[in-house]
């Protein structure tokens, strides 16, 4: 069986995904990432995300679902800073419901799980 250099699989990885005006976009679209992140950690397959997002292929999805994965803490960071950002720009309303990455906080360790085995 050949083996696939992971230096490939993190430049098509990092292909996938771009930061444009302070935020992650899948690259050539205006697709935020944190929706397919949003949607991976809610359990949902790249099948299924691809489905959901018709402007994106299957292979895109695959590309910005790796790159979350090579990059988590810095996404997460992200994701956390930009609900912070939605929070105070909401003022009352968004302290009364929960965050979305807070609410998802236990499907990531579900996700990374079952990205390791």
């Amino acid at each position: 069986m050949a083996r696939v250099n992971p230096d490939l699989l993190d430049a098509a990885a990092h292909a996938s995904v771009e930061m444009r005006d302070g935020a992650y976009r899948v690259a050539g679209t205006r697709v935020s990432l944190d929706s397919i992140v949003y949607a991976f950690i809610a359990g949902q397959s790249a099948e299924t995300i691809a489905q959901s997002l018709p402007v994106l292929t299957l292979e895109q999805v695959y590309g910005s679902i790796a790159y979350y994965l090579g990059h988590r803490e810095e996404v997460d960071r992200y994701l956390e800073a930009q609900e912070q950002d939605y929070e105070t720009k909401a003022g009352g309303d968004a302290r009364s419901r929960p965050g979305v990455l807070r609410q998802a906080r236990g499907r990531p360790a579900e996700a990374r799980q079952m990205t390791q085995s």
